[in-house]
C-alpha cells in the first residue's frame, strides 16, 4: 500500500517560517487529493489545507489562508506545506494525507511531524 513520508517541521519563532514535505512511495494520489491536517493535544485533528492533484485547486481553512501555501511535485509525488508568519496557535502536530479518489475519504496518513511556534 502506498506509503507517506513526512519530513520538515521542527521550531521556529512567531512571524518565521518553516516548509513541510510529504513524499508518497506511488502515484495513488494522482486521482484525488492531498491535504495537511493538524492536532493539538486534547483535540481532533483539524483541516488546513489540501489539493486536488488533477488541476491543483487548493483549500485552506481560514485561519491560515493567506500565510500558508500548498503546492505539489508531480515528478516527485510529494506535497509541500509553506508556512510564513507563523503564529503561536499553529503549534500541533501535523499530519499530511491523502485519498486516492475525489469522493475517497483520507485513508492514508503520514507518521506526523511537531510543529512548535514560540514567542
Amino acid at each position: 500500500q502506498v506509503q507517506l513520508a513526512q519530513s520538515g517541521g521542527g521550531l521556529a519563532q512567531t512571524g518565521g517560517s518553516l516548509r513541510l514535505s510529504c513524499a508518497a512511495s506511488t502515484s495513488s494520489f494522482s486521482n484525488g487529493n492531498v491535504g495537511w491536517f493538524r492536532q493539538v493535544p486534547g483535540k481532533d485533528r483539524a483541516f488546513v489545507a489540501s489539493i486536488r492533484w488533477s488541476d491543483g485547486r487548493t483549500d485552506y481553512s481560514e485561519s491560515v489562508k493567506g500565510r500558508f501555501f500548498i503546492s505539489k511535485d508531480d515528478d516527485k509525488n510529494a506535497v509541500y506545506l509553506q508556512m510564513s508568519n507563523l503564529k503561536d496557535e499553529d503549534t500541533g502536530v501535523y499530519y499530511c494525507a491523502g485519498a486516492v479518489a475525489l469522493t475517497a475519504p483520507y485513508q492514508y496518513w503520514g507518521q506526523g511531524t511537531q510543529v512548535t511556534v514560540s514567542s
